[in-house]
């Protein structure tokens, strides 16, 4: 029986371009060394460069974790994305820079290869998800190559080679696939679909669910708590995925209710911190000050509201965040607001309604198949 995961034959060397040098893209670029890759890792930091290729290590944002000789890092993007013709490249971008990046290196990508989008957000300007943002600034021959990886995970954890289960989106299924073989092995495993505007919801209002869940935990709210936030916090996913036209069932994933869990949960979540530390008296200024490494939350949860506010769509939780961050309200009286709401039935008909109306495979704004 031939081996389930992709690994380069041996018979030459085969490089992956990874373009960002953050934790998460530190952590992908030590999983593909270790499947038998070499990997140039693309770092906007010229510390970092020196670092990881004098040390062995990314020691201003993933410091501790020591990355195999075959991880090489650069400072020109072409360097990682183009000059060794990659097998795959990975694109760790920050959601909020992503655009900028994108249009500064047109002509850095590979052409028929696969682009793995790691960033997770909504463009505060647009409210585009990362992959939208792909579509509108990439050439249309770079379209059927795109995916999008997001689940369940902790770039320290990967690392450690902890079990780490996620999901691989792509609006072509033999991309979803192809991508799931190269990244794939027996200490992380990723599962496929089409529902690339699921996914990236997902992974976008999470972290903002997860500065309340930081929040809660700090005030005493117990475990119980905690998983009320969670449940309710999923409701409010569902409803604005369902609005943009996603699948109700990609909610209950991966990307879902995994990725939410864990987030809401886990000690190594920056934005379970960011939450614990408002609660605790600390100003946002004194926060992100503090860390060099990004709170995706911070920034969504704008973007969050402001795509609520245009498609209708009622999140409670997500307002109280962005009301804390934003408009100075005190923590203890959003979250009393919440616990204070009517009453109401548990499943929101617009979710029912939704799920049951769509048998087919409807479209995102794009244009795009979202499959189900």
């Amino acid at each position: 029986m031939p081996n389930r995961y992709y690994r380069p034959s041996g018979d030459r060397d085969e490089y992956v371009g990874v373009l960002g040098g953050g934790a998460f893209g530190s952590a992908m670029a030590f999983l593909l060394a270790r499947k038998g890759f070499k990997v140039r890792i693309w770092a906007r930091e010229s510390e970092v460069v020196e670092a990881i290729n004098t040390k062995h290590e990314n020691v201003p944002f993933f410091p501790g974790v020591q990355l195999p000789e075959t991880v090489e890092a650069v400072s020109e993007v072409t360097q990682a994305a183009k000059e060794t013709n990659p097998t795959i490249v990975l694109l760790a971008i920050p959601t909020p820079f992503l655009r900028s990046f994108v249009v500064a290196n047109r002509e850095a990508f590979p052409v028929k290869v696969p682009i793995v989008c790691l960033s997770k957000g909504i463009e505060n300007e647009s409210l585009c998800l990362p992959l939208e943002i792909l579509l509108e600034e990439l050439p249309g021959k770079y379209h059927k190559f795109l995916s999008a990886v997001s689940g369940p995970s902790f770039a320290k954890e990967i690392a450690q080679g902890k079990p780490t289960s996620v999901s691989c989106a792509a609006y072509e299924k033999a991309v979803a696939e192809q991508v799931q073989q190269m990244l794939s092995d027996s200490r992380f495993r990723l599962y496929t679909t089409q529902d690339c505007l699921g996914v990236e919801l997902c992974g976008a209002v999470k972290n903002v669910l997860a500065i309340a869940s930081g929040a809660c935990d700090r005030l005493g709210y117990g475990d119980v708590g905690r998983a009320a936030l969670i449940t309710r916090g999923l409701a409010e996913i569902s409803r604005l995925a369902c609005k943009k036209g996603a699948s109700p069932l990609t909610m209950m994933g991966l990307a879902g209710v995994g990725d939410l869990v864990l987030t809401c949960s886990g000690s190594l979540s920056r934005n379970f911190q960011v939450g614990r530390r408002l609660a605790g008296g600390e100003t946002l200024e004194q926060i992100v000050s503090s860390v060099s490494s990004v709170a995706e939350g911070v920034a969504t949860a704008k973007s969050v509201m402001a795509m609520a506010s245009k498609l209708g769509v009622d999140m409670p939780i997500c307002k109280a965040v962005h009301d804390v961050l934003y408009q100075g309200r005190k923590i203890a009286d959003a979250l009393e607001d919440l616990v204070s709401r009517p009453l109401k039935e548990e499943v929101d008909q617009a979710v029912m309604d939704h799920l049951g109306a769509h048998h087919g495979h409807p479209t995102g704004g794009d244009g795009h198949h979202q499959s189900w």
